[in-house]
């Protein structure tokens, strides 16, 4: 039996369960499910009372109380981060929140016969104290974490507001513009699935509002308050080809590409290199640049728009590939709602820091672009495409150069903007991940017919299929300096990545670029001219 590190004991106290994502030297991903059990308030002052007599007991009797287990349940793949908790005379047990399957912590039985995989958690000492190790999963060697994620208890919170009314200061939602009678659940027709929910949030102009409902969808998902997800049901609401945006920030818009703006992210993100001025359709009005305040207000305000573009990137492959791919476990959108939170909890994080620097600078006051959505559109009809480009490009694109941006917030003296930053980089991390996860994933099973030529017999090999993907529908170099470290931990080695060019658009007067829409019907769609006028380039 092999066992791998997770986390010193004391790192554990704030949560009562935690995600564990695990990837294997073969690619294989596998999610656990840790549980911790026992009262947060006595660990601590166990563990700080080294010389009580009682202290090796009281220790041991919370180690007892820590378990790990599948994170889906074995009956139809449905989280089971949410599940309930009940402590029997001679057992605990977890109950699934969706369908109420109850099974023992430690030996993963069920009164129903069905039988969860559970796995043997160690305590180890060590000399900067106690080290917590659970069994590694079967059928792979190598395995290291990728991810410890902290499960928000959300289920006992108390439930979210009916309107999208929240306070100036709150972090994860700040002030709105909207109409303040809008409500989160809409009255008339309200979703009772999730991806009836990612096509309405999608729709949603107004940013605030759809801050709200991502988080009250996501609520909803993970504490089975939702009919299903929705991608069996016949005549699934179609998501939009760009989402809407409020007329308060359609004026500032610019093309892609103009919108430059004094900070290597976003040069990085647009056009690879470059710096200037932008004249934007505000009325002539110039984005500022330099070190102080004026630099960190765009640049501040250029990363929200991100994030808000990202927020619809998220529900987008929900809503967009879901119907079309009825194969994808649960927890393929277990871990896009998860990105959609994220992202919302980044652009109200932003938001909120650009509105406490610069008060007279809301967002939507400086040009905004949505370059990020051509890629998007690029890739509407695969799958495959749209994790290569949007997750094992941008995003990871993001990783290499959102350090450098912390440096400069850091020599600025802005500790409040390093630490917004430093969250948003740690999640960032976890969605390239997510990408890298789901696109193996889809490799090895759903090869389409236009990566036949690199069928194995046992799948498409993911790292060749990537290149090629790049190659079709991405435009020019794929630039560095590397974030090597946090690209490897998110699963992408160098053999993805370098000397990696993208030709699209190159030729299409001669030829004409065919992508499989992969939604079972063999439909081919032709779309050379628009991709000889998209101007696709790093963003997210």
């Amino acid at each position: 039996m092999e066992f791998i590190e997770i986390a010193p004991y004391t790192q554990l106290l704030s949560h009562t369960r935690f995600l564990l994502t695990l990837r294997s030297q073969q690619a294989k991903y596998h999610s656990l499910i840790l549980f911790r059990l026992s009262s947060g308030s006595t660990d601590v002052d166990s563990c700080n009372d080294t010389t009580s007599t009682n202290h090796e007991d009281s220790m041991k009797g919370a180690y007892s109380q820590i378990y790990a287990m599948e994170s889906s349940c074995p009956h139809l793949g449905a989280d089971m981060s949410h599940a309930e908790i009940e402590e029997c005379d001679d057992s605990v047990i977890a109950v699934c929140p969706w369908h109420r399957y109850d099974f023992d912590l430690k030996t993963g039985e069920s009164e129903t016969g069905l039988r969860a995989c559970t796995y043997t958690v160690q305590v180890r000492s060590s000399a900067g104290g106690d080290i917590v190790y659970v069994e590694t999963p079967r059928g792979g060697t190598g395995w290291r974490l990728v991810e410890l994620r902290p499960v928000s208890e959300e289920f006992a919170d108390p439930p979210p507001p009916t309107k999208a009314t929240f306070s100036p200061s709150e972090v994860t939602a700040t002030h709105t513009q909207m109409d303040e009678d809008e409500l989160i659940v809409p009255l008339e027709d309200p979703p009772k699935t999730l991806i009836q929910w990612a096509v309405l949030i999608l729709n949603t102009p107004d940013p605030s509002l759809k801050v709200a409902r991502t988080r009250h969808a996501v609520h909803l998902f993970r504490t089975a308050q939702l009919s299903s997800i929705g991608q069996h049901v016949k005549n699934a609401p179609k998501p939009p080809d760009t989402p809407p945006r409020h007329e308060l920030y359609v004026k500032n818009t610019v093309e892609f590409g103009k919108a430059k703006v004094g900070t290597d992210r976003e040069e990085a993100r647009v056009n690879g290199n470059g710096a200037g001025k932008v004249i934007g359709k505000n009325g002539g009005k110039s984005l500022p640049q330099g070190k102080g305040t004026k630099g960190r207000v765009t640049m501040l305000h250029a990363l929200a728009n991100i994030e808000q573009w990202a927020i619809d990137l998220a529900w987008d492959i929900i809503a967009r590939f879901g119907p079309s791919h009825p194969t994808l476990p649960p927890s393929f959108y277990s871990d896009f709602t998860k990105v959609a939170l994220d992202e919302a909890k980044h652009f109200s994080l932003l938001r909120a820091r650009l509105e406490a620097l610069s008060p007279s600078t809301p967002y939507g006051s400086l040009p905004v672009h949505a370059g990020l959505w051509e890629s998007a559109w690029v890739t509407r009809g695969s799958l495959l495409s749209r994790l290569a480009i949007i997750h094992l490009v941008h995003e990871a694109r993001g990783l290499d150069v959102n350090p450098k941006t912390i440096e400069k917030f850091r020599r600025a003296g802005d500790r409040e903007s390093v630490d917004v930053m430093d969250i948003v980089h740690r999640d960032e991390v976890t969605h390239v991940c997510a990408g890298h996860r789901w696109f193996v994933w889809l490799c090895e099973r759903e090869p389409s017919v236009e990566g036949k030529e690199l069928w194995t017999g046992k799948g498409i090999d993911p790292v060749k299929r990537f290149r090629e993907e790049v190659r079709r529908y991405w435009r020019g170099e794929v630039k560095g300096p590397f974030n090597v470290e946090d690209r490897e931990k998110a699963g992408l080695g160098r053999e993805f990545y370098e000397e990696l060019r993208g030709e699209l658009g190159v030729g299409l007067t001669e030829r004409v670029v065919r992508t499989s829409r992969e939604d079972g019907n063999g439909e081919v769609e032709e779309v050379g001219e628009r991709l000889a006028g998209v101007k696709v380039g790093y963003e997210v």
